[in-house]
């Protein structure tokens, strides 16, 4: 495939143009001042005060987790005003960070005149009530936050389904009421003397009904996500029908994964620099210097503490990872702490099944890399691709390490192939791997490895 010339060319930006043609729009709100009094609330991120707790590891590690916390705020649609963190052995059960915190987070809140407050981790739901009504703005945790970056970013209708079946995951156990959420239906004497069977008792509230929906709307997704599964799963039994292998390509989020992507079969995904730009995972067919077809999948980027509920409705979603014949395992090698980015995206590979599939390590962006850390990061994987997709050094390595790993075709047949049949040299050549063709009068004559189905096509023509 010819690829374009220009060495710092990504690949057409798509969707690029229409994801900042839509920005929100800072003080445009209807929400209650007083949290107290909101019953059902939708994220408004606009300026935003950091919390973490330390409990574990360093502290240049606990500073990269509330920066990428920055960022993911960032990503959102807000304005980042400050950041602290508490030393502790563990959250505090009642309110996350401690009294003392509380009180000084509060004091933060007030001087940066903050409307939001974000917690680095998931908050249960009685820390997120208690520490709500201590600093008296909204409080939003660490999945919640994802939750609605996913939510902004979907476009399919699969992707918007398994993003609202997560939000409703995620929503049931902290669903809160005041007022006419805990006003119950008409029961007991309230009914009437006449008010006659089904009116007596203490009916059910408000708050049980929206819960019972919830629960009603999240059975109804399951099935459509099942649905949806089952058009993928009948285009990849397709796809190993013909014997063509899988490639995933799979990371940590703004790794690079759309931009190597383009890079090598020009697919023309979304690339930006925010995280979770792409969430839709996109499939690509690519050749093979020998010849031999394979595809190519760009799937949702990986972050540390991936919340369970996205794990679970992206499960079909990640299916492409687990099952594919090869992972390209992305990461950034400018980002302060690659590491914990490879630990982060082996547990999400570990939690799906992936975890025994043949890896292949890339280090991206080496063009913002120094050469003392690119020594290090040489150092510690020695075996990994090193590749710049803004400017394309090392795609064409990393095209042959692919191509090297791609599974074999387990068969090996000599054939004869009348030169009316080109249709069958064609077969060949795209799904298996030619060891040597001479075109003689009889026909042209194949020694090959190619996968069972294709053996069965060509035994009338053994040789």
């Amino acid at each position: 495939m010819t690829m374009p010339n220009d060495t710092t060319h990504d690949g057409d930006q798509l969707e690029l143009a229409e994801r900042h043609a839509l920005r929100r729009v800072a003080g445009m709100s209807t929400e209650l001042a007083d949290v107290t009094e909101v019953e059902y609330r939708q994220l408004r991120l606009e300026r935003v005060v950091l919390v973490g707790v330390w409990t574990s590891g360093t502290l240049t590690e606990a500073e990269n987790s509330l920066a990428e916390l920055a960022q993911l705020a960032e990503t959102a649609g807000s304005e980042v005003l400050d950041g602290l963190i508490q030393r502790r052995q563990s959250p505090d059960p009642s309110t996350f960070v401690g009294r003392g915190k509380v009180a000084e987070l509060r004091d933060a809140v007030i001087a940066s005149e903050a409307d939001t407050v974000i917690a680095d981790g998931e908050l249960s739901p009685s820390q997120l009530r208690n520490l709500e009504q201590e600093v008296k703005v909204k409080v939003v945790d660490r999945t919640a936050l994802i939750l609605d970056i996913f939510a902004q970013h979907a476009k399919s209708r699969e992707g918007k389904a398994q993003v609202e079946l997560a939000q409703l995951q995620y929503l049931v156990p902290r669903l809160r009421g005041w007022g006419e959420t805990l006003s119950r239906q008409a029961g007991g004497r309230a009914g009437g003397a006449g008010g006659g069977v089904g009116t007596r008792g203490p009916g059910e509230t408000k708050l049980e009904t929206d819960r019972r929906r919830i629960r009603t709307r999240i059975a109804r997704l399951r099935r459509d996500i099942a649905g949806m599964r089952v058009a993928r799963d009948t285009k990849r039994a397709d796809r190993n029908r013909h014997g063509i292998p899988s490639v995933a390509i799979a990371g940590y989020t703004n790794a690079g994964k759309s931009s190597i992507l383009n890079r090598l079969t020009g697919a023309g995904v979304l690339v930006e620099n925010a995280l979770f730009a792409t969430l839709d995972p996109t499939t690509r067919r690519a050749h093979a210097s020998d010849g031999r077809d394979y595809t190519l999948s760009d799937t949702v980027g990986f972050v540390a503490h991936l919340p369970h509920q996205l794990v679970d409705a992206f499960r079909s979603t990640l299916e492409e990872v687990a099952e594919a014949d090869l992972i390209v395992h992305v990461v950034d090698g400018s980002h302060p702490d690659p590491a914990a980015q490879v630990r982060a995206v082996r547990e999400v590979f570990a939690d799906i099944g992936a975890d025994t599939i043949p890896e292949l390590l890339v280090i991206n962006k080496v063009d913002a890399v120094d050469p003392e850390t690119a020594l290090l990061l040489h150092s510690d994987w020695p075996d990994a691709v090193t590749v710049s997709a803004h400017t394309g050094t090392g795609i064409d390595a990393l095209r042959a390490a692919i191509e090297d790993r791609l599974p074999r075709p387990a068969i090996d047949v000599k054939v004869i192939v009348p030169y009316i049949r080109g249709d069958l040299v064609a077969k060949i050549r795209a799904r298996g791997e030619v060891l040597a063709l001479d075109h003689l009068e009889d026909g042209t004559h194949i020694h090959a490895r190619v996968d069972e189905g294709l053996a069965a096509e060509l035994t009338s023509f053994a040789r």
